[in-house]
């Protein structure tokens, strides 16, 4: 059984480097959180020349719409969303210097071109687990664009977060090659 390697976040251009696709990770520290409105929000402020409302340089965004927190809780369900829904945006994100993505799902060519490019992984959490991960998130605070409720830009600090690396920073993709050993040729 493979080793998992623990992360600490800011998750530096090294590090990302180091993980290979089908590592299991466990990520302790701050991730951001941001789903197709913010990301779309996020790029059309690009577009005009404004800066974004944090520096996202050695930074993981979750796809992630939470559900509302019970009390006593930093968040409700925290399931991955469906990662191509952000393929649009993440070539114009991952020049703002993002490190890794976690979200479900598969990526575009295009995507996998610019992780190669800027040195970025991409790793999958266990889709329909929404409840389990929601234990490793200790800190929920929305930083930008609440109007957007579930989907606003948050910051999250997570303890033990598990994912798995789908695809590395040199396009290797686990969704490929862990099928192929129960593939017929």
């Amino acid at each position: 059984m493979a080793e998992v390697k623990r992360i600490t976040t800011p998750l530096t251009k090294e590090m990302s480097r180091s993980l290979k696709a089908g590592d299991s990770v466990l990520i302790t520290g701050t991730i951001y959180s941001a789903r197709d409105a913010a990301h779309k929000a996020m790029t059309e402020a690009l577009d005009r020349g404004e800066k974004l409302p944090m520096d996202f340089t050695n930074q993981i965004v979750y796809y992630l719409g939470p559900t509302p927190a019970k009390p006593g809780q930093a968040i409700g369900a925290a399931g991955p969303t469906t990662a191509g829904r952000m393929d649009k945006y993440t070539p114009q994100m991952l020049e703002q210097g993002l490190t890794g993505m976690i979200g479900k799902g598969y990526r575009s060519a295009a995507v996998v071109e610019a992780m190669k490019k800027n040195s970025t992984v991409f790793m999958v959490a266990i889709g329909g687990a929404g409840a389990l991960i929601a234990k490793t998130i200790k800190a929920y605070e929305v930083i930008a664009y609440p109007e957007l409720g579930p989907e606003a830009l948050a910051k999250l600090t997570v303890e033990d977060f598990p994912a798995i690396v789908a695809i590395d920073t040199d396009g290797n993709n686990f969704y490929e090659e862990g099928q192929k050993p129960f593939c017929k040729l």
